[in-house]
């Protein structure tokens, strides 16, 4: 039901940045929730998204993540389908000596992959198998495509890495995790022992109309800065915060000024999969893609941008270890899910509790509330017809 009503439906699926298909012939291999998709960029200059799969017995067209081609040529029986996935050649199509080969009555034109429609949002790209899927504008609203331009701000790209982390549970563990806005101060001890996030910060959190699109964000109180009045505040709330933790180099975090405002952090969603986190400097969009419903892949891909200074990019390199598998942040994430899988096995006829700051769905300037978390559930719900 998922593949078919979410991944294949009338949702836009992050696929790529715009920055990995910088010539004609590019292309990446990606997936759609378990459905293998290629993207590419033809010698019109436009980017097409279409499925990895060969249209006579299906198997793989791409077989490297990524390359330059100028055509995509099935290794099985060689078809061969052009840069926009259509089928343009078949081996032994008119047979041999005037035997075999494909029927006189055979069109080309009427088989091929199925081809995503594909919109592109500040230089991240995404795709929809559903032709009459709302916009992309409308899809995400206003303050969240504002919130994505805000990190992005029409600059250019560079990828800085990537790598792809295993986890072992059900891919909607991930994203809940990805939407509470306030689990950052309790289960990260590295947050709250270097200060990166303290719940004396202002905030908030966005939702979209639907509820599946979020933005949770911190931002420096200058007053509270200038005060310390409310360094006490996580021993007040019997919050662990171990002080004897130290880092033996602390340019680690180092940072810069980045933005015209005091936002440290912000996380956005985008339902069903796609993360995009501003932690400091360290900039990254994350891909959540289910394995079955016991395990996902968590794709991660840092980046910079072609007008950083050497320092700047310098100090996005060693921001990035506060995140990943192995991150001094975000290395409890990739457990917690497993834990949350575990604790629930067996406790199917059980229920969970999402009533922190109440029932709704809407946002505000308080980041302790489960709000965000409801509504991914209230868009899946809609969504699935359950």
């Amino acid at each position: 039901m998922e593949r078919r009503k979410l991944f294949q439906g009338e949702t836009w699926n992050y696929l790529c940045l715009e920055a990995e298909l910088p010539s004609a012939g590019d292309f990446v291999a990606v997936h759609v929730g378990e459905t293998p998709v290629i993207v590419t960029r033809d010698h019109d200059g436009e980017i097409y998204a279409f499925e990895n799969r060969c249209s006579h017995r299906g198997s793989l067209l791409a077989l490297e993540d990524r390359g330059n081609v100028k055509d995509f040529t099935c290794v099985y029986h060689a078809w061969t389908h052009n840069l926009q996935g259509d089928l343009v050649g078949i081996a032994f199509k008119d047979g041999i000596g005037g035997k075999g080969g494909m029927e006189k009555s055979f069109c080309m034109n009427s088989v091929g992959p199925r081809k995503l429609r594909v919109a592109n949002v500040e230089g991240l790209i995404f795709g929809s198998f559903d032709e009459d899927v709302d916009d992309i504008e409308d899809y995400l609203g206003e303050e969240v495509l504002g919130r994505i331009r805000r990190v992005l701000q029409g600059r250019k790209v560079v990828v800085l890495g990537r790598f792809t982390q295993v986890l072992p549970n059900n891919w909607k563990l991930y994203v809940e995790n990805t939407k509470d806005s306030y689990h950052a101060s309790i289960l990260h001890t590295f947050f709250t022992t270097f200060e990166l996030n303290r719940l004396s910060q202002k905030g908030g959190i966005i939702v979209s109309p639907n509820g599946g699109c979020h933005v949770s964000y911190s931002e420096i109180d200058q007053a509270a800065e200038a005060e310390k009045a409310a360094n006490n505040i996580y021993s007040e709330q019997k919050i662990r915060s171990q002080s004897d933790l130290e880092l033996a180099d602390k340019s680690l975090l180092g940072n810069f000024k980045e933005f015209d405002d005091d936002i440290t952090l912000q996380i956005l969603t985008v339902f069903p999969g796609f993360v995009l986190q501003q932690i400091q400097n360290s900039i990254a969009v994350r891909q959540v893609l289910p394995k079955g419903t016991d395990k996902m892949h968590l794709k991660w891909t840092y980046i910079g941008f072609e007008g950083d200074t050497a320092q700047q990019r310098r100090a996005r390199h060693k921001l990035s270890n506060l995140i990943g598998p192995g991150g001094y942040v975000s290395m409890e994430d990739g457990c917690i899910g497993g834990f949350v899988r575990r604790g629930t096995e067996g406790a199917s006829d059980t229920n969970a509790v999402l009533e922190m700051g109440g029932r709704e769905i809407e946002g505000g300037d308080d980041r302790i509330t489960e709000a965000s978390i409801r509504g991914f559930w209230s868009e899946y719900r809609m969504r699935m017809g359950i």
